[in-house]
């Protein structure tokens, strides 16, 4: 057995002796109370705005809250966990857990498939227990890894997570602290490896008390789509944010985070936030791999160098929004919004990813009007985390619909194999591998004016945009989050043990392969071999094999070009010339390549 905690700066912290040390800046405040079940404590008022309390006799699960002058009572912004609603009271939490995976070491990168999943959604229950049941199906399938979305507590009991508010707690309606420590737990036991999805660039409209405690938390000059900036360059603002990673690493046990949209963290200090936190996770997570991906529309390579071994001494690589927008166009034929970027041949900008990782590289956007991007070809295909949808792509659809049922069942397993057996890091969006065809929509539990705002929002969003003529769903509307719950009977369908069957092949070909030519390749040549409407055909040059792939989604056959080695994979069948929703994948091994 073992025990992990990370101490904080914010906080509740249990002390050696038993005793519970509360720590709240608020330099907002002139004087703070801490409401205990047994009284009222006023806390000592310390230099740059720290209110300071140490109290003995309390019990883990013990709620409390701090009261402010004028009566307003506020949850811990460093809450480990909530009693239950975001804005009520905090839980005294004894970080302590009899974890079972002493054995753990992680998982290393190059063999890692991504399986993104939103808790509330993935089971009928909607909880971290619930999860764990499903944990065999997806190690035999030969997913190696699971993302889950953001766990910060937020408003109401449903929502995608990325408006929390309590960046320590886990959202109390999937379970408690330790719940989710079991999950993980499990996970291990099943050679799965965890990250977690965390939002560091705003907090969300609901439960937000930093502004009254502490309005220097907060940069009212630079805004966010979210609102004022958080003040990155502020001690104790940057404690709070560049802990709270580290937190949930080592007291989860988990194996990595994904930092959502970081273009967003806007830090004038002379070491960035986000730097900082790669630096420190590099230095104190050392008995396991951490696998630290980023969110970024910049498309740039700064945080993710490689050191003379191949590692990664900060990020480790970037989600390609690039790649699922090229293909998105090349499925469906959609234009709209930031589509038009990938109008034109979207042929050959899917061989531009495949092979040099970016389709942008300094070429100017014609949706923005400004040019976007670094060349990438210098980057390895690991650093790339592919995807023909996630949770962003599917649920920022008025109508949430997945590639599936925009794209047909034909091309959408052609896209699913090109994902799959390509070099770079695939990730799939839970449902996926049986073929769901439920919904992802986007769902809140705002009330009173904040959910008029929402809905009235939303509507608007989608006002002109191809594919959503039809009335928006009401996201406050307990039916919208129900109907994006996966269908889990589904998977025992005809249909749903034909994709299955296809998934587990896929993998099986990835694992045996491809992940083989990944562990040492350093940055493989890709080549362009021929691109035409609905047709691409690239190759990679490994030191001691060559690997080539060639899919055709198009309206009619297309030949071959010149591809070396044995056939790994070929949908529907072995043939001279690629016929419509069709693709090959061959592998020659042999001495090192010109």
């Amino acid at each position: 057995m073992e025990f992990r905690s990370f101490e904080k700066s914010w906080g509740a912290e249990i002390q050696a002796d038993g005793s519970v040390l509360f720590r709240l800046w608020a330099p907002g405040q002139q004087q703070v109370t801490l409401q205990l079940a047994d009284g009222d404590y006023p806390m000592q008022r310390e230099q740059d705005g720290w209110f300071v309390l140490q109290h003995s006799g309390i019990q883990p699960g013990a709620t409390y809250q701090y009261q402010l002058a004028d009566g307003t009572c506020v949850p811990d912004p460093a809450s480990r966990a909530q009693q239950d609603a975001v804005n009520g009271p905090s839980l005294v939490v004894d970080p302590r857990y009899s974890w079972q995976d002493s054995s753990w070491r992680g998982r290393p990168w190059h063999e890692t498939v991504v399986y993104e999943l939103h808790i509330g959604t993935f089971t009928p229950e909607g909880t971290f227990r619930a999860a764990i049941a499903k944990l065999p199906q997806l190690a035999e399938l030969g997913i190696t890894q699971l993302e889950i979305m953001p766990l910060s507590q937020f408003g109401g009991r449903r929502g995608w997570g990325y408006d929390g508010v309590l960046l320590y707690a886990p959202h109390s309606a999937y379970g408690s602290p330790d719940d989710f420590k079991a999950l993980v737990d499990a996970a291990h036991a099943h050679g799965l490896s965890v990250v977690l999805d965390i939002v560091l660039n705003h907090f969300g409209p609901e439960g937000n008390y930093l502004p009254l405690l502490a309005p220097a938390f907060f940069h009212k000059e630079r805004q966010t789509p979210w609102g004022a900036g958080i003040a990155y360059d502020v001690d104790a603002a940057r404690r709070y944010i560049v802990e709270a990673p580290l937190f949930w690493l080592q007291e989860y046990h988990l194996d990595g985070l994904r930092f959502d949209a970081i273009d967003q963290i806007e830090d004038s200090s002379s070491k960035h936030a986000l730097i900082e936190i790669a630096e420190r996770i590099r230095r104190e997570i050392t008995d396991r791999p951490a696998h630290l991906t980023t969110e970024d529309c910049r498309n740039v390579i700064f945080l993710h160098p490689r050191d003379e071994q191949g590692a990664a001494p900060l990020f480790t690589a970037e989600w390609n929004d690039d790649f699922h927008n090229a293909v998105h166009v090349f499925a469906t034929g959609e234009t709209h919004a930031y589509y038009q970027d990938f109008a034109q041949a979207p042929e050959k900008l899917i061989a531009r990813i495949l092979t040099e990782g970016f389709a942008y590289q300094g070429e100017v956007s014609p949706q923005s009007g400004e040019a976007r991007g670094v060349p990438s070809a210098s980057q390895p295909p690991v650093a790339f985390v592919d995807f023909i949808q996630n949770h962003d792509q599917v649920g920022n659809r008025a109508q949430g619909e997945r590639l599936i049922t925009l794209a047909g069942v034909e091309r959408t397993k052609v896209l699913l194999a090109t994902l799959l057996l390509s070099p770079h890091i695939p990730l799939m969006f839970m449902g996926e591998e049986y073929g769901e065809t439920n919904p992802f929509l986007f769902f809140t539990d705002f009330h009173g004016d904040l959910a008029k705002a929402v809905r009235e929002g939303r509507a608007k969003e989608f006002t002109g945009h191809a594919g959503h003529d039809a009335e928006v769903p009401d996201p406050n509307a307990e039916s919208t989050f129900t109907r994006s719950k996966l269908s889990w009977q589904t998977r025992d369908t005809e249909q749903g043990r034909a994709w299955l069957a296809l998934t587990r092949e896929l993998l099986h070909v990835r694992h045996q392969h491809i992940v083989p030519l990944l562990a040492n390749a350093g940055v493989p040549r890709g080549h362009v071999l021929k691109t035409a409407p609905g047709f691409v055909a690239v190759s990679w040059q490994f030191p001691h094999a060559e690997l080539s792939l060639a899919l055709n989604i198009g309206d009619k056959p297309q030949p071959l070009p010149a591809m070396k080695g044995d056939t790994l994979f070929a949908w529907p069948s072995q043939q001279d010339e690629l016929p419509q929703h069709a693709i090959v994948v061959r592998l020659a091994q042999g001495e090192e390549k010109a």
